[in-house]
């Protein structure tokens, strides 16, 4: 009897040729790598990214393959490497960045890259408030004025003290960054409605042809790169972003070698891809297989909701929940407990030994008896299956977003963790756009699932600042950027946000961090206003039939996340295959 898997091939293999696929018979499928898409691409001619807020302009290969980045943010070492710039430095206040540019790079049509490109690009984001890219508005937030102190040199002001600008907007954070555009091309456009097609840039490889479900782009005959020594050119001859269609096609195409990597898939369909194609690799060799995503998961609480708004109560469920059945059950093994609100990687380590070494780090397991013993504490006493006071039961809805079976598999095991202990929970679950729209923002809930804490790859501040008394507002009100929705005030959250706020000014790498971020966590550790669960999760299948060096764990170069603009690592690491 033959799987699932199997059952498609007919109609995937279809579906591959129909993308184009079989458009690309002048390059050899052992000379092509083909990463997975997982969205349509809507209008496959305009390649503005500042009029695109999703990013499929970017991570349709366009950032991967023809746009490069100043910087690229290692996950592992927490190093700012240098793409298209070689450098910046700040005054001693943190309010002015100057950026050295590397000499010798071109865009694909022979002019030089400079820093009339880069004073130009920055000047369209700061005099067009209705460009509406996440990192263009980023940007017009924090930049004073910008200019061009030679070829090679550029010049920020900022608006307020900043020892993070460069990392956060040129050195691909988390998924993107600031992307310089060439100002011969894009000078007397009108950058709201021009389209940039056909696209030029500054990578190794350039447009080929497009549509709705993929994009092609071949290698160049020459690059900067190659041409100034600065690394050689990458093998792929060429690089296809194609739309698999799910994850039972994306699973055929995997095991058919007709996809070099894809994006998220279950346990069990790895497993089958594997069992079929042992040739496919994950980011571990075992479990968890899965990479940690930036955005670790948590348990938001309302601390404005009684009884939620004590401390001992928001205590107790932290020593309720555990972390490893919802890592067992919820994610299948998969991923791993969380120790902190911190995403686990090497880069974020310094500042995660620091709070697990004062004693603050959550552990994997549960204690229920200490959980009900601070219960107890409070006057609540257990009548039957749950505890009740002044004749009312101890009860908690939370709120799920339902779009994703991650998410509510999650929230039932949290349930029937807190049913069992005495509490009774209820999952309540909403469709995204509300949950994002209504239900986090404005505070309409006692406890919900989200991942709010995201931010901090390379430095504590990015997430800590999200929890300080300075963001908080009423109920009903909406929490600026999603910041401290659990409104966490008082004495501790203040002692909490002075502490923040010093981490705030000092320089990346200052010793003098890690334990000023233990010495915060102290207040979190004691107060709850959100619960740590585990790390996110990418189980990503990697195919090595044609290509070998991907990013792993035993070969922690980067984070495998190819549709992010650190890819051009990926692409360069790439070998063919013996």
């Amino acid at each position: 009897m033959r799987t699932p898997i199997l059952r498609a091939a007919a109609s995937v293999i279809a579906f591959a040729a129909a993308s184009g696929m079989a458009l690309a018979q002048d390059v050899a499928r052992e000379d092509t790598v083909i990463f997975d898409l997982d969205r349509t691409i809507q209008d496959p001619e305009n390649f503005n990214w500042f009029t695109d807020n999703s990013g499929v302009k970017r991570i349709s290969g366009a950032h991967q393959t023809m746009w490069e980045p100043l910087f690229i943010l290692n996950y592992g070492t927490g190093e700012l490497e240098p793409w298209l710039a070689t450098g910046a430095e700040s005054n001693d206040e943190f309010t002015e960045w100057t950026l050295t540019l590397r000499e010798g790079v071109t865009w694909s049509d022979g002019e030089a890259f400079n820093a009339d490109d880069v004073v130009y690009t920055v000047g369209v984001a700061l005099e067009n408030d209705e460009l509406s890219a996440r990192e263009a508005a980023a940007l017009r937030g924090q930049v004073a004025s910008v200019e061009k102190v030679d070829d090679l040199t550029v010049r920020f002001t900022l608006n307020a003290p900043n020892p993070r600008f460069v990392v956060e907007n040129f050195g691909v954070r988390i998924a993107n960054s600031f992307l310089i555009m060439p100002e011969h091309v894009w000078a007397g456009e009108d950058p709201a409605t021009f389209t940039f097609f056909p696209p030029i840039g500054t990578g190794p490889y350039e447009y080929s042809s497009g549509a709705t479900n993929r994009m092609i782009w071949d290698k160049r005959d020459s690059w900067w790169g190659a041409d100034t020594g600065f690394m050689d050119m990458p093998e792929p001859a060429r690089v296809i972003f194609l739309e698999s269609g799910g994850e039972e096609s994306r699973a055929q195409l995997m095991v058919s070698n007709q996809l070099d990597a894809a994006q998220n898939v279950t346990i069990g369909t790895f497993e089958a891809i594997q069992a079929q194609n042992p040739n496919v690799i994950a980011w571990y060799d075992d479990y968890p297989f899965a990479a940690a995503d930036p955005c670790a998961r948590q348990l938001e609480i309302n601390t404005t909701i009684a009884p939620w708004d004590n401390a001992n109560m928001r205590k107790a469920v932290a020593h309720i929940i555990d972390r490893s059945q919802i890592v067992n059950i919820a994610y299948e093994g998969t991923t791993e407990a969380s120790q902190t609100m911190f995403a686990q990687y090497g880069s974020m380590d310094p500042f995660i030994n620091a709070v697990v070494d004062a004693g603050y780090g959550l552990p994997a397991r549960s204690d229920v008896e200490a959980g009900q013993a601070l219960i107890e504490a409070e006057g609540w006493t257990r009548d039957g299956d749950y505890y009740t006071k002044d004749g009312e039961t101890l009860s908690v809805n939370i709120h799920v977003n339902s779009a994703s079976t991650e998410y509510t598999r999650t929230i039932d095991v949290i349930v029937e963790q807190l049913q069992r202990a005495g509490i009774d929970a209820r999952a309540v679950p909403v469709e995204n756009g509300v949950f994002w729209g209504e239900v986090l923002p404005f505070g309409a809930y006692e406890m919900s699932y989200s991942w709010l804490s995201c931010g901090s790859v390379n430095e504590p501040w990015a997430s800590m600042g999200r929890y300080t008394v300075k963001d908080v507002v009423p109920v009903g009100e909406r929490s600026p950027g999603f910041n401290n929705t659990a409104r966490w005030d008082g004495a501790a959250a203040e002692a909490y946000s002075a502490i923040v706020d010093e981490i705030s000014g000092r320089a990346l790498g200052d010793e003098a961090v890690p334990g000023l971020v233990a010495e915060a966590y102290q207040h979190l550790d004691a107060e709850m206003p959100f619960i740590p669960l585990v790390q996110a999760a990418k189980l990503l299948p990697m195919n090595t039939t044609y290509w070998t060096g991907w990013p792993t764990a035993d070969n922690y170069y980067n984070s495998p996340f190819f549709w992010w603009g650190h890819t051009h690592q990926i692409i360069h690491n790439l070998e063919k295959a013996q």
